[in-house]
């Protein structure tokens, strides 16, 4: 039987294929794929994908993901950035009212073959923006679309 044809165990949905909106690859074997880069109601943006060590070893160079923060989030995301060209606006990642990011945290060590979820909330750029920059420290820009 073909099981991408089975229906869903009773009151589970079905899941929903991974959409990829970028591959970006960093140092030493670490790689971030963007799944989603969503509007929703409220005016934010939220970007959600996977970190993934494919190197050989363990991965401890994360300090420098979390940029210029003032370590009130741990080791974390909070060092990405959106451009929006067109508009010529930048866009960080949002702090909760302790400081925190709203965004992946808790990286110390990627272990060698380990995923771990990425995810980061921005205020959203104009309904007419359809494309923004992402930026995370040690990986390459990627351009990734946005929807809803």
């Amino acid at each position: 039987m073909d099981s991408s044809k089975a229906p869903a165990a009773s009151g589970s949905p079905k899941p929903t294929p991974t959409e990829v909106l970028a591959t970006v690859n960093g140092e030493a074997g670490m790689t971030l794929t963007v799944s989603k880069a969503a509007r929703d109601a409220g005016g934010f943006l939220t970007v959600e994908g996977q970190l993934k060590n494919t190197g050989g070893s363990p991965y401890v160079n994360t300090a420098p993901w979390r940029g210029n923060e003032l370590n009130s989030s741990g080791v974390s995301v909070a060092g990405v950035t959106l451009v929006d060209k067109a508009g010529k606006k930048r866009y960080y990642v949002l702090r909760d009212t302790d400081g925190r990011c709203l965004c992946t945290t808790g990286l110390a060590i990627i272990e060698a073959g380990q995923s771990v979820p990425f995810f980061a909330q921005f205020p959203a750029p104009p309904a007419a923006t359809a494309e923004v920059e992402m930026s995370l420290p040690t990986f390459a820009t990627a351009t990734i679309k946005i929807s809803g």
